[in-house]
């Protein structure tokens, strides 16, 4: 019996063997049909904010502001950023 290298395993336990990952390869240069690849999400991580491309922005708290943002953010079951988020459109409505 030959000693065969793995690279790891796949969700459902199946070994990932040289193998496999030729018939992989092969199957891919072959090419797709359009929708036959699903778009799934590879676990947790952030959900998507819709449609359009969103940017990051880096905004600086002092301490006591951020310890009250993380609290009240907690306290509504959201997201630092989703707060942050609900509080500029309130302030921009307002204005």
């Amino acid at each position: 019996m030959t000693d065969q290298h793995t690279y790891g395993h796949t969700t459902s336990g199946e070994p990932i063997t040289e193998e496999m990952i030729e018939r992989f390869a092969e199957e891919a240069e072959r090419g797709y049909e359009p929708g036959q690849l699903k778009r799934r999400r590879r676990g947790p991580g952030r959900p998507p904010l819709g449609d359009a491309a969103k940017s990051v922005e880096s905004v600086r708290l002092e301490p006591e502001l951020r310890d009250e943002v993380a609290r009240r953010a907690q306290t509504e079951g959201v997201t630092v950023s989703e707060l942050i988020r609900r509080a500029l459109r309130h302030y921009l409505k307002s204005a």
